[in-house]
């Protein structure tokens, strides 16, 4: 019985990857808003814009073909591009360019699938401090350098888009995307002890079981709620 129960929960949870999958490749909308890249609407200024994509890449946001290859790759770039990133309160483009970074008489512009933070990948980092060595959750594809500590019992999945979800800087907007890659390495780590319909309860990470605080994302950005 026990192996049959351990067989089970591995086929619901691989159920549940092939779902999650499916919800990440959903194609975004495109609005049509009138800008021209690097205009200068008064002395001294240039204007950008960007999108980022469900996967965490940075494009201009008037590239038509998105993938790999047109997204900007330096990381550097986007460490700096990113630090820099809040909510758009410019009074300019605010309702299709809903964030901003703001880097010296550039304006940049940011409009994405779901939220402008996208965990990309789980790091172990030593902390000098304490000696020990650390979960951290890197993001924008440039993870040595933008990242956050990694808070197992803060994984959030929305029942709804089946997206999962995880705290960013609050400067952000205090909630970020997981990429898809690894929500499905996550999801299956998920307990349903209250039913697949109501969504994960628990989370095994590293030989430990972790109740999942469904809470703490219920005051944050509601792009992420859908």
């Amino acid at each position: 019985m026990y192996i049959l129960n351990k067989i089970f929960a591995f086929d619901r949870s691989r159920v549940f990857a092939i779902k999650i999958k499916s919800i990440y490749s959903q194609t975004s909308k495109r609005y049509c808003v009138n800008y021209v890249q690097g205009q200068s609407p008064e002395p001294r200024v240039r204007e950008y814009f960007y999108y980022i994509d469900h996967q965490g890449m940075l494009f201009l946001d008037d590239t038509r073909i998105r993938n790999f290859t047109s997204c900007f790759k330096d990381k550097k770039f986007l460490a700096f591009f990113f630090k820099r990133l809040k909510k758009n309160n410019t009074g300019r483009y605010v309702e299709h360019f809903p964030y901003v970074s703001l880097c010296g008489p550039e304006r940049n512009f940011i409009r994405c699938d779901d939220l402008p933070i996208v965990f990309t990948k789980v790091l172990k980092v030593y902390n000098s401090a304490t000696k020990k060595t650390e979960d951290c959750f890197g993001y924008a594809h440039a993870e040595e350098l933008l990242m956050v500590p990694f808070q197992p019992d803060k994984i959030y999945m929305d029942i709804q888009s089946g997206r999962i979800y995880h705290p960013a800087p609050e400067k952000a907007g205090g909630i970020g995307l997981v990429r898809s890659q690894i929500a499905i390495e996550l999801s299956l780590l998920f307990n349903f002890e209250k039913g697949e319909e109501n969504g994960p309860t628990h989370i095994f990470w590293e030989n430990r079981k972790y109740t999942l605080d469904c809470n703490w994302y219920k005051d944050k950005v509601p792009q992420a709620i859908r």
